[in-house]
Parts: structure tokens; sequence; C-alpha cells
């Protein structure tokens, strides 16, 4: 069993910074997996928003949050992080962590999800 916690959102105004947190845990949860941070608006489909390799040395981001979101892990504690900086409204959603072998499989269809911590950025 592989289990993933998001914390570190909220209601924040435009212009704010936020740091999520993914927490994973579980007899099964590896570190070589790589880890994925998505997001979901209402009445929007799901959206990748970056990808960290499991050695933290390869990223990539949707283009829509390059230059203002940063993904990074701490391996030896089993977090991965995503700043969120210079967020606009239309960063609101529901931001979720996922993980699974290697950055490929978590850009496609990763097997393990968190639950989601919702982000609200008002004008």
């Amino acid at each position: 069993q592989v289990q993933l916690v998001e914390s570190g959102g909220g209601w924040v105004q435009a212009g704010d910074s936020l740091k999520l947190s993914c927490q994973a845990s579980g007899p099964t949860f590896d570190d070589s997996y790589a880890m994925g941070w998505f997001r979901q608006s209402p009445g929007k489909k799901r959206e990748l928003i970056a990808v960290i390799d499991w050695r933290g040395s390869r990223t990539l981001y949707a283009n829509s949050v390059k230059g203002r979101f940063t993904i990074s892990r701490d391996t030896a504690n089993h977090t991965t992080y995503l700043q969120v900086a210079k967020l606009m409204p239309e960063d609101t959603a529901v931001y979720y962590c996922a993980a699974d072998n290697g950055p490929e499989v978590v850009v496609g269809t990763p097997r393990f999800w968190g639950r989601g911590t919702q982000v609200a950025v008002s004008a």
C-alpha cells in the first residue's frame, strides 16, 4: 500500500505564494518512484503540473506554470513539494500528488494518488 497525503493549500490573494507538501508512506512505497503534481478546477479536466524523477535531477512543468511553480523532493523524509508563486485566480484548483515508476508513467496514468489539497486564489 502507498499513501500520499497533501497539505499546504489555502485561501490566498493574487500574487501570493504557497508551499504544498506531499507526504508519502506505506510498506510498498519506493523512494525510486517519480512524483508528480496535478490539479483540477471545477468543470475542467485534471491537468499535469509538474513531475520530478527519483533523484530530483530531472523535472518537467506544464507551460501554464513554468517559471512560477517549482517541484522538489526530500527523499529522506519521503516528501515532495510544490512551491507555487505569483498565484493567479486561474490557479484555483484542487492540487493532487501522484507517484509511480518513472516520470513517463507519472505523466501518463500514475497508480498512486493523494486526496488533494484546495488552493483558492482571489483577485
